[in-house]
C-alpha cells in the first residue's frame, strides 16, 4: 500500500509552485497514465480528474491529489512532466526555493493565500477561478501608440454628414472610462492584481479627450460604487446637449458582467438599460458607445491551423508578448405638439454600439506593459481611420487586427494563444467622430 506523505521538502515545492502549475500546466490523458504507471493515481482519481472540464481544473483536482501519494509521487510527477513535453515546469519545481516568483514571464497571482487550491462552495459566482485574463504576455516594453488624431476635413464632413449621427456638438459628448486595475485581496482573493490595466484607461482617456470627448476615469470602484457612478453619470444633464457618450468597462468578467474590486459582479445588461430610452430620454436618438475590455468566459481560444495557410505567421502583431407589430396608420404617429395626439414611439433600446474584447466563453489578453490587445488596437485605429471610417468598420478593423495577434511564450501551454474581439450594434445610421473638424454655430456652452 502507498505510504500517505509526500516527503516536506517536495511537498513544499509544490506548494509554492501551485499557482503557476495550476495556470501553465496541461493535464492530459499521457502524463495521466504515466502517474498510473508509476502507481502514484489509481483508476479512480485518473478518473476524477480527467473528468474536470478544463486543463486548468485538472490540474487543480491533480494538485490536490499528489501530496497523499507517498514519497515517490513528487519524482514521478517531474517525470511525467518532462515525459509529456513540459520541461520548463519541472524545472521550476526543482529550482523552487531559489526561484522568484514574480519575475515569471507569464504573470502569475499575486500571492498564493493558501497552500493548494481548494474546492469552494458558491451559492452565486462572487468571485470567479483564476482565468486566462491574467495570462498575458510582458516581453515588450513599446507603449502604445500616440499618433495624434488625424484630423477630418471639410469635404469628408460635407459630403457624408447628412446620411449619418449628428455630431456636430463641442464637446462630441461625455466619456466614462472605469477602470478597475487592483482588488480587495480579502474580499476577492480569486481575482488578481490587472496589470497593464492602468496603460488602457490612460490610452482611452488620451484617445477620447483628442475625439473631443469629456472624459472622466475612475478606478478601483467596487460592483456598488460603479452602478452609483454610471447611474450618476447616465443622468447628467449636459447629455442634452450634446451628440453621444461613451462608457468603457475594464476589469476582469465573465460572459454578461464584470467585477467590482470587492468580487462582486455588475451585470452589462443593466448597464445598457440604464443607457435605454426609457432610462436615459436626454440621450434618445444619439449613439451611445460601449467598450468591454474583460474576460467572458475561462476558456483560451488556442487558435487552430489554416487550411493551405503558411507555415506560421509572420505578422507584427504577433505578442512577444424585437418584440411589437407594426403600429397602423404612420401618418397619425406625427408629433405635432397639440395636446391628444400620439407620440413618435422609440424602442426601448437602441442607437448602442458595443465592443468587447473576446468572444464569449472565452478570455481576453492583456500584455502587463503595453495593456490589453483589445484596447491597444482600438486606440491604433481611432488615431489612423476615425477620420473619414464610421465606428462599426473601426471595429472590423480592430477584429481583423486581434485576428493575426498571437500570445509568445515558448515553452508554456499559452503559446501562440489567440484572441477574438467582436461587437455588436443597434446603430441607425453610420457613426463618424469627424474629429478636429470645426462645425461653426453648433458650439454648446457647458454649465459652470
Amino acid at each position: 500500500m502507498l505510504e500517505c506523505g509526500m516527503l516536506k521538502r517536495d511537498k513544499k515545492a509544490l506548494q509554492k509552485c501551485s499557482a503557476i502549475l495550476c495556470k501553465q500546466m496541461v493535464v492530459d490523458e499521457m502524463l495521466i497514465q504515466s502517474l498510473q504507471a508509476e502507481d502514484i493515481l489509481t483508476e479512480s482519481m485518473a478518473e476524477s480528474v480527467m473528468a474536470e472540464q478544463t486543463s486548468q481544473k485538472r490540474s487543480w483536482r491533480l494538485l490536490l491529489l499528489l501530496p497523499k501519494r507517498g514519497p515517490k509521487a513528487f519524482s514521478s510527477f517531474c517525470s511525467a512532466l518532462k515525459d509529456t513535453e513540459q520541461p520548463h515546469l519541472c524545472d521550476l519545481l526543482l529550482q523552487c526555493p531559489q526561484t522568484d516568483l514574480s519575475e515569471a514571464r507569464i504573470e502569475v497571482q499575486s500571492p498564493v493565500r493558501s497552500p493548494l487550491p481548494h474546492p469552494t462552495q458558491e451559492v452565486i459566482p462572487a468571485k470567479r477561478p483564476r482565468t486566462l485574463e491574467s495570462m498575458e504576455v510582458s516581453l515588450d516594453t513599446d507603449s502604445p501608440i500616440t499618433t495624434p488624431v488625424s484630423p477630418c476635413s471639410h469635404e469628408f464632413y460635407l459630403s457624408h454628414y447628412q446620411q449619418s449621427y449628428q455630431m456636430n456638438s463641442s464637446p462630441r459628448g461625455l466619456a466614462l472610462v472605469i477602470s478597475n486595475v487592483a482588488f480587495d485581496p480579502l474580499a476577492a482573493p480569486d481575482l488578481d492584481l490587472r496589470k497593464g490595466g492602468e496603460v488602457d484607461d490612460e490610452v482611452l482617456r488620451k484617445v477620447f479627450t483628442e475625439l473631443d470627448y469629456i472624459v472622466t476615469v475612475q478606478r478601483n470602484l467596487t460592483a456598488q460604487d460603479m452602478r452609483l457612478c454610471i447611474e450618476s453619470f447616465s443622468r447628467r444633464p449636459e447629455h442634452r446637449t450634446m451628440d453621444s457618450c461613451v462608457v468603457c468597462l475594464l476589469s476582469h468578467g465573465v460572459d454578461g458582467a464584470v467585477y467590482g474590486t470587492d468580487g462582486q459582479l455588475l451585470q452589462l445588461d443593466w448597464v445598457f438599460e440604464t443607457f435605454d430610452n426609457a432610462h436615459c430620454p436626454l440621450l434618445q436618438n444619439k449613439p451611445k458607445m460601449f467598450f468591454i475590455q474583460a474576460c467572458r468566459g475561462e476558456d483560451m481560444d488556442c487558435g487552430v491551423e489554416q487550411i493551405d495557410g503558411p507555415m506560421r505567421t509572420c505578422s507584427p502583431s504577433c505578442e512577444q508578448v424585437d418584440a411589437g407589430r407594426e403600429g397602423q396608420g404612420d401618418a397619425s404617429l406625427i408629433q405635432r405638439g397639440d395636446m391628444g395626439k400620439p407620440r413618435i414611439k422609440l424602442p426601448q433600446r437602441s442607437d448602442m454600439i458595443c465592443g468587447f474584447a473576446s468572444l464569449k466563453g472565452t478570455a481576453a489578453m492583456r500584455n502587463t506593459k503595453r495593456g490589453s490587445w483589445f484596447i491597444q488596437d482600438l486606440n491604433t485605429v481611432l488615431r489612423l481611420q476615425a477620420k473619414d471610417t464610421h465606428l462599426a468598420d473601426i471595429l472590423v478593423q480592430v477584429n481583423g487586427r486581434i485576428k493575426q495577434r498571437e500570445g509568445h511564450a515558448p515553452g508554456t501551454a499559452y503559446h501562440r494563444c489567440k484572441e477574438m474581439s467582436e461587437f455588436t450594434s443597434s446603430l441607425c445610421k453610420d457613426l463618424f467622430f469627424y474629429p478636429k473638424h470645426e462645425t461653426h454655430n453648433h458650439y454648446v456652452q457647458l454649465p459652470d
